[in-house]
């Protein structure tokens, strides 16, 4: 007797967030190990445990495909979104801000769709734009809209708070990000982290700071 493949009218809630999950941490890894171009709609239906009719019922190709693994990180991104303290000193914020930020890029495995992206940013650039404007873009215009609030408070002098937001974002990257991303080192240390997080702060505070 021939078992008939699933269709998404036959799946239940649960089980189609279950087999949904199934198939993204196979192609997840599939996309790791291969790279875009390498990956195989049949390869990621092996690594995932499923048939590939099975998988088609979920995902039309593998450029759906590799979209909702990049959709997941991005909610990732924002469910670990440093949430800033107006309470707290300027500085406490800001680098409690790098920490988190740097500590969620850097973590081990999670490179790899930003490494693909990149990739295939090029012949694809509406993965690029969306990934962008949904994770970088949002922590960006995150901490710009924190310091606005420190100007409006007489707390820093800044004439253009996106850029200011841009510069601190990118310091904070300074000797980790890059080496991590092009697996030229493991993943910093969370005391390596701090440090230079905190020499970002203070070249931040340096340039933006207000004397009293």
């Amino acid at each position: 007797m021939i078992k008939a493949e699933p269709t998404s009218a036959s799946v239940l809630p649960e089980e189609h967030s279950s087999k949904r999950r199934q198939i993204l941490e196979g192609a997840r890894k599939v996309f790791m190990d291969l790279g875009f171009d390498g990956a195989s709609m049949g390869e990621i239906a092996r690594a995932a445990g499923v048939s590939k009719g099975t998988l088609y019922v979920y995902f039309a190709d593998k450029c759906r495909l590799f979209e909702a693994i990049v959709q997941e990180e991005t909610v990732v991104w924002g469910k670990t979104a440093f949430q800033f303290d107006r309470t707290r000193a300027v500085a406490d914020n800001l680098a409690g801000f790098g920490e988190a930020y740097l500590a969620m890029v850097c973590r081990p495995g999670g490179g790899s769709a930003i490494r693909t992206v990149m990739a295939i940013a090029e012949r694809m650039p509406e993965i690029g734009r969306r990934y962008y404007e949904r994770a970088l873009e949002g922590t960006i215009n995150c901490l710009a809209a924190y310091l606005e609030d420190c100007v409006a408070a007489g707390k820093l002098s800044i004439d253009d708070c996106r850029l200011a937001a841009s510069q601190f974002h990118l310091t904070c990257q300074a000797t980790l990000f890059l080496p991590f991303i092009f697996q030229a080192a493991q993943p910093p240390l969370p005391e390596r982290i701090r440090e230079v997080v905190a020499s970002a702060v203070t070249m931040f505070l340096a340039a933006y700071g207000v004397t009293r």
